[in-house]
């Protein structure tokens, strides 16, 4: 059974008819739950996160399960597509499995994960082209760290997601074996196996976005050094004529030392070679 964001009524009629524990309604009623699985005496209660995109954007989800003996239900708070593909695979299983409620609650966790794949390509596809413009000598500014930042941070909420399913997965596995029988174990270890890859895949690109935004920021204070080096250079360029003007002032006559009939043409000479040579030095330097 699948319900969509059913009200609180709803909840309470299905919990007195499936004999549900009243702390697993309250979560189911509540959302914003931490994925987690809870064993009561009659039933197994699991909280799962959910991740899709919507219009370039991660949006979230939750999907709680009550699986029994003989039945799996489906609250979902989410605008994903449903469990339709969960009803369809349900009606073809595979040879040696039977439709039971093992194999549907493995199908509902299979879907889930597999949900994640979407999801992290599209990243990708944002971090590539993130990092194209980084490295393509463009002009990126504040507005590129910020985009950085904010992919960051949606990977430390997909990674927050992600993770709890291998838990889930294990703990199926490891102490529910009448919902993990044993025809089912490899498809269990199959969903853990791709939650692991999900959450390596998550931390590899966690990794290099922060690479991304320290070279960013390696390249700012780079680009702010060269132009502290071209104001210092032509500043030293302007200082070297300000400081021999000054030195002898404006209203003289045959300056320097007191009445040489050249002084005036050949200081102005020399103080036009001495910025030549300065400017050539600084340019071969590159502060120019």
């Amino acid at each position: 059974m699948e319900l969509r964001a059913p009200d609180t009524a709803t909840i309470e009629g299905l919990g007195k008819e499936l004999g549900l524990h009243a702390l697993a309604l309250e979560d189911a009623i509540s959302t914003h739950q931490r994925p987690k699985l809870e064993e009561y005496d009659h039933h197994v209660f699991i909280a799962a996160r959910t991740v899709q995109m919507w219009e370039s954007r991660m949006e979230m989800g939750e999907t709680h399960l009550f699986v029994g003996s003989n039945y799996v239900v489906a609250i979902r708070h989410d605008t994903a597509s449903g469990f339709q593909r969960v009803s369809d695979r349900l009606q073809r299983c595979p040879p040696g499995i039977r439709p039971g409620v093992p194999y549907a609650l493995y199908l509902v966790l299979d879907l889930i994960v597999d949900r994640f794949r979407p999801v992290i390509e599209s990243m990708q596809d944002r971090f590539q082209s993130l990092e194209s413009q980084l490295t393509s000598g463009a002009r990126t500014g504040r507005d590129t760290l910020e985009k950085l930042y904010g992919m960051k941070r949606d990977l430390t909420l997909l990674r927050d997601i992600a993770e709890p399913m291998q838990d889930i997965t294990q703990d199926l596995i490891r102490v529910h074996p009448n919902l993990c029988i044993r025809e089912l174990k490899a498809y269990y270890r199959d969903i853990y196996d791709h939650a692991v890859r999900v959450s390596a895949a998550i931390d590899r690109l966690r990794i290099a976005t922060s690479d991304a935004m320290q070279f960013h920021l390696a390249s700012l204070s780079l680009k702010q050094n060269e132009s502290v080096q071209k104001l210092a250079g032509w500043g030293a360029l302007l200082a070297l004529p300000t400081v021999v003007f000054s030195l002898y002032g404006m209203n003289f006559e045959f300056m320097p030392e007191l009445k040489w009939p050249w002084a005036y043409p050949v200081l102005l000479g020399v103080t036009g070679v001495a910025v030549v040579v300065l400017h050539r030095r600084l340019k071969r330097r590159g502060w120019i």
